[in-house]
């Protein structure tokens, strides 16, 4: 059972008791990333996400690390295109404890100059990694493809230009604009009761910030090719549809459509590609969800003599599947794998934590197990077959890093 909480200031607690483990999962839960951004402060996210681990006015940051360690519990931090979330996982007697530690990180980190310069240099070095990575900075070219001078097109890590820019002074102008009181979810869950409410709001339910404006500007999806040369031994390319936006009525559809082409090792384009003609060792799709779009990413990564011929067999694998649509036995497997898979995540308190705190910062609503396992089960195979011919047209997007930096020809 969620017990849902919203403080005299705004910030909104969610907590989930499951009284059959012995371990709490806090999660802090702002709705801002790099949508939030513009080009002069893009990754300041990010950085500020690194920089609440760097020391508060009483603890340095090797006490937050031995803390946790202490206790043997975990604390980490991600940051996404709109959402940036702190969290811990802990033993249920320790829960009050950590949660003691994320609200000084939160409320009172420094952001002292040498700790600036010397974490400036560690997302340097995450950068740097990250362009060493082609299979992962593809999937950020499509972005760029496809959103280009919309900040959901922007890296989530930001640029070594701008990063240089940011003090502590921009870091806390920033935080005071967006960390704002009803911008910010509270999840817990694990063995703890609806009494925790009061101790978190005893933290987080007086503070003030700036007034939060929701001003995003939707994004229109554009058509675009971008190749980059880069001397790499495969060609990393992506292909991008239009998807659908987060809490869609046909959400659960395009689940199953992206599970039957590339979401697991029975999918098509992971038989045809793969098993049939041996031409990729990694090929997947995936759909990436936002507040108000979204979109189906096709990855595949071959030698780049085989990139004509990657791309036409991941086309005619899309072409087969709006033709004659997906099987009864393909739509029955991916209603058992998401119901298994749903299941499954049921049994991890940092899982349940994370569900909970988008659902509440994202949506504002939380459906039962039930109400999920009832639109899973209403997918239809005509629904899904309809799904396919509206998002795989050919209005699609395309990203390439390879050797030579040259498109496939039936794209050129």
């Amino acid at each position: 059972m969620i017990k849902k909480y919203t403080c005299q200031n705004g910030v909104r607690i969610v907590l989930e008791n499951i009284p059959t483990v012995r371990s709490v999962a806090i999660g802090v839960w702002i709705g801002t990333g790099s949508r939030n951004e513009n080009q002069q402060n893009n990754g300041i996210s990010h950085f500020l996400e690194h920089m609440f681990f760097k020391g508060t006015k009483t603890r340095t940051a090797r006490d937050i690390a031995e803390l946790f360690d202490s206790i043997g519990g975990q604390v980490n931090a991600f940051t996404s295109k709109e959402y940036t979330c702190y969290y811990a996982k802990v033993l249920d007697t320790h829960a009050q404890f950590a949660l003691d530690i994320l609200a000084d990180m939160f409320f009172n980190s420094t952001f002292v100059e040498e700790e600036l310069k010397k974490e400036k240099n560690v997302v340097y070095e995450e950068i740097k990694m990250y362009e060493d990575t082609p299979d992962d900075i593809v999937h950020d070219l499509l972005s760029k493809a496809i959103y280009e001078n919309h900040a959901l097109g922007y890296p989530i890590l930001g640029t070594e230009d701008t990063l240089a820019t940011f003090t502590g002074d921009t870091l806390k102008e920033y935080m005071h604009d967006t960390y704002t009181p009803e911008n910010v979810v509270i999840s817990i869950a694990g063995n703890i009761t609806d009494s925790f409410i009061s101790e978190v709001e005893k933290y987080f339910g007086s503070y003030e910030g700036g007034k939060y404006e929701q001003t995003e500007e939707k994004p229109i999806f554009h058509t675009n090719r971008i190749a980059r040369k880069k001397d790499t031994e495969q060609a990393h390319l992506c292909i991008g549809f239009e998807g659908l936006q987060v809490g869609h009525e046909d959400i659960y559809s395009l689940i199953v459509l992206n599970n039957v082409l590339g979401g697991s090792m029975s999918s098509r384009l992971f038989q045809d590609v793969r098993e049939q003609k041996g031409l990729a060792y990694s090929v997947f799709s995936y759909h990436s969800a936002f507040q108000d779009t979204g979109i189906v990413t096709i990855y595949g990564g071959t030698g780049a003599k085989q990139l004509d011929l990657l791309f036409d067999t991941i086309q005619e694998t899309l072409e087969k599947l709006k033709a004659e649509g997906i099987t009864d036995k393909e739509l029955r497997n991916c209603k058992e794998q998401l119901k298994g898979s749903l299941m499954l995540s049921l049994e991890s308190t940092n899982s349940r934590m994370s569900r909970n705190g988008k659902n509440e910062l994202l949506l504002k609503r939380h459906r039962s197990l039930d109400e999920i396992v009832q639109q899973i089960d209403e997918v239809t195979k005509a629904g899904v077959d309809k799904l396919a011919n509206e998002v795989f047209t050919d209005k699609f997007s395309v990203s390439l890093i390879s050797p030579e930096g040259v498109l496939p020809k039936n794209l050129s």
